[in-house]
C-alpha cells in the first residue's frame, strides 16, 4: 500500500480526544485518525451512491403517472403548506 503524507493540524481539544480514542482502543494515533478518515468516506460515498442505486432507471415520467391516480384528499390538520 502506497501511503501519502498530510500535515495535520487539529484543535487541540480535538487532539486531544482523538488521542484518548486511540490509546482506548489500543493503536497508534496516527492510525486512529487514517481509520476515522477511511470510515468518513464510505459514509459519504455511500450516502451519496444510495439514492442513485435505489432509483435505478426510474424517471419522472412514472411518477407523474402514479401521482395522477392519486385521490385529491385535503392536507390533514398539521400538514397543510403555510
Amino acid at each position: 500500500m502506497s501511503k501519502g503524507t498530510y500535515p495535520l493540524k487539529l484543535p487541540m481539544s480535538v487532539k486531544k480526544a482523538a488521542q484518548r480514542l486511540a490509546k482506548e482502543d489500543g493503536v497508534s494515533l496516527n492510525q486512529w485518525i487514517a481509520v476515522a478518515v477511511a470510515e468518513k468516506i464510505g459514509v459519504v460515498e455511500t450516502a451519496s451512491e444510495f439514492p442513485r442505486k435505489r432509483a435505478g432507471s426510474a424517471t419522472g415520467k412514472g411518477l407523474a403517472k402514479f401521482l395522477k391516480k392519486a385521490p385529491a384528499n385535503p392536507p390533514e390538520a398539521g400538514d397543510e403548506i403555510r
